[in-house]
């Protein structure tokens, strides 16, 4: 069985998450959605709410489930025995810092090979700090998010 993680943040999920998701559907047996936990990282959105809206956007895909993890993403790789580590590029800028941690992985974790996929091109500018900056000036994120994104925002007063 080939399985493949695909790790983020996921605050919150947007299109272009849900488009590599769909593509790697088709590559893979099983897709396991996992959000990292960091402590780096201040959420606007809760871990309950993230998962919540993966599992509702994710809902129609053969194949995913959405799980968290905290640490090395190379440490749950192994413990899920995934295959394969999905990593999005959508320019040239990101490539630089996604071959870092994708060296870093092979080394901790040299069974998973890293898989790089271009989001189609209507999602190249798409990510999720831009739409939480929209979000939180008061813009309309709809043509940006799945549905339940906007549900969500409603309940906590973001909208």
């Amino acid at each position: 069985m080939r399985v493949a993680v695909y790790s983020g943040t996921f605050d919150p999920v947007t299109l272009g998450h849900l488009d590599l998701v769909s593509r790697a559907t088709r590559l893979f047996d099983s897709v396991v959605v996992a959000i990292g936990i960091s402590p780096r990282k201040k959420p606007l959105f809760s871990l309950e709410d993230r998962l919540y809206m993966l599992q509702e956007a994710t809902a129609h895909y053969r194949g995913v489930s959405i799980d968290h993890y905290e640490g090395l993403l190379a440490a749950y790789a192994r413990r899920i025995k995934a295959t394969a580590i999905i990593r999005g590029l959508r320019a040239v800028s990101d490539f630089e810092y996604e071959l870092q941690m994708a060296l870093a992985n092979r080394k901790l974790f040299h069974e998973a090979e890293t898989i790089f996929l271009m989001p189609s091109e209507k999602f190249t500018y798409l990510n999720s700090t831009l739409v939480k900056d929209i979000l939180l000036s008061g813009g309309e994120i709809s043509s940006f998010v799945p549905p339940v994104v906007i549900e969500v925002a409603k309940k906590r007063g973001l909208i």
